[in-house]
């Protein structure tokens, strides 16, 4: 894991965080991410979080294989200072794959995070980043609450205008692909049982 101290300068850039992976002061497994010049550490996966990406994962690759790429947290270049890993990120389909730079905001369908433990973050540093870059959708999935905040219409303020959260027998329509119906139980998968 990276030691505060390797980054004196702020905030980072993206060229500097990536030079930390070169020299090696910072692994490419390590659990961080870049947000507005500042390296991150993310909370640890636990298997709550796993399961539901893999849930969501196998659903978009199953009824999206033919108008996105599905990625699973993967880097995003949102600006020069910002390099966010989203757990789901619905791309536009690209020939490479992006194999010479990372999607960029208009490449973004949709956005999901997942939260067992990360609720604050995500509601606000996040939703506001991803307000501020334009990006279309987004949809932070509380497991506990089995809740999904759904932001559409961003705001380069760093709001959204319309935020709608979701619960019980709700059905969802990404705006990348209105015929596309996704119900909330579909989403969530079944209650987990008490351990």
């Amino acid at each position: 894991m990276m030691d505060n101290t390797l980054v004196k300068s702020k905030p980072v850039t993206r060229k500097q965080y990536h030079r930390l992976v070169e020299t090696g002061e910072l692994r490419e497994d390590d659990r961080v991410e870049l947000i507005e010049g500042e390296i991150v550490p993310m909370s640890p996966i636990g298997s709550a979080h796993a399961a539901l990406v893999n849930r969501l994962n196998r659903l978009f690759v199953e009824r999206c294989a033919e108008i996105s790429i599905v990625s699973i947290q993967n880097p995003i270049a949102l600006d020069e200072f910002s390099e966010p890993q989203p757990d789901i990120a619905l791309l536009r389909l690209q020939d490479d794959y992006y194999a010479d730079s990372p999607p960029q905001a208009d490449d973004i369908q949709l956005i999901v995070e997942v939260m067992v433990s990360s609720h604050n973050r995500d509601l606000n540093t996040k939703r506001e980043l991803y307000a501020k870059h334009g990006i279309s959708e987004v949809w932070f999935v509380d497991v506990p609450g089995r809740l999904v905040h759904v932001c559409r219409e961003p705001r380069a303020e760093g709001h959204y205008n319309s935020t709608e959260v979701n619960s019980g027998q709700a059905k969802l329509q990404p705006l990348f692909a209105p015929t596309l119906q996704l119900e909330l139980a579909e989403l969530l998968g079944p209650v987990a049982k008490p351990s």
